[in-house]
């Protein structure tokens, strides 16, 4: 099966696409990505699974009602949760990377009946740390913002990748990679996720007893990190004290922060044997 469409929600409308057969896999991508980041991820699911995704508000096709309007984390998640609303009446696994993790978070506790299981992999959320290193990591994602601000595009990927310890010179992928170059659209995309869901991520908060509660009645949490994201940045951080509040085991996926598309084939297969 294959699908497009549009969902008006409040104050945007919401592009989606829906493919393959199968049980119902919903991917919320990380950072600038909207429906097509992961799109070699997505072509080694379709056979067993029937993989949703979608433009988050304010990237490609979901069109704010507001030009420039913002939106917080409960935002996003509230849009997914109308968005599976309109596509199915079952609960279905979700993969949230990054970003996208923390927003499967906020759906998991506020709406727990739409997800079985939610695989966070390296959820972007400086709540789940302890104080003094939470500040920390706080002021590099408003650093960062500065840069953005202040030296453009180039600068702000180079400051990124050095916080999330990823060496672009040297990565390691798969083969036949689909090309990701930095067209006019995806630079405009990521000019929001700097401004806007940067913002979101250092103004957000989620109850850290409602999250542990999960592991007594709710979807299953899968914390995930990267097998090569290196163990002291903040997103690795933040997936193993999310594995310690929900009493799960960190499970490693293939690649680093971005194993999703770096690693597609393999990524592909430990998402399989983890949501059995």
């Amino acid at each position: 099966m294959e699908q497009t469409g549009h969902l008006r929600v409040p104050g945007a409308t919401l592009y989606y696409e829906v493919r393959g057969s199968g049980p119902a896999l919903l991917i919320s991508q990380s950072g600038d990505g909207d429906a097509n980041r992961s799109d070699d991820l997505v072509a080694q699911l379709v056979a067993d699974h029937t993989v949703i995704t979608y433009d988050r508000r304010g990237l490609s096709r979901s069109v704010l009602d507001t030009p420039g309007g913002k939106a917080g984390i409960a935002q996003h998640a509230d849009d997914v949760h109308r968005l599976l609303a309109a596509l199915t009446d079952e609960p279905v696994t979700m993969l949230g990377c990054s970003l996208g993790a923390v927003i499967g978070l906020h759906l998991a506790v506020t709406h727990p009946g739409r997800l079985t299981a939610l695989v966070a992999h390296e959820p972007v959320a400086p709540w789940l740390l302890p104080g003094d290193e939470r500040a920390r990591h706080v002021r590099e994602l408003v650093e960062i913002q500065d840069v953005h601000e202040r030296e453009g595009l180039a600068a702000t990927f180079a400051e990124i990748a050095r916080v999330l310890g990823i060496d672009p010179h040297h990565q390691d992928t798969e083969p036949d990679l689909t090309p990701q170059p930095m067209t006019p659209r995806r630079a405009e995309n990521f000019a929001f996720f700097v401004r806007n869901d940067f913002t979101a991520v250092v103004e957000d908060a989620l109850d850290l007893a409602a999250v542990a509660a999960l592991k007594d009645g709710g979807p299953r949490i899968v914390p995930a990190a990267g097998r090569t994201t290196p163990h002291a940045v903040f997103d690795h951080r933040c997936a193993e004290e999310l594995a310690a509040l929900v009493g799960a085991d960190l499970v490693e996926f293939p690649g680093g922060h971005n194993g999703n598309t770096t690693h597609p084939r393999a990524y592909a297969a430990t998402l399989r044997a983890i949501t059995r």
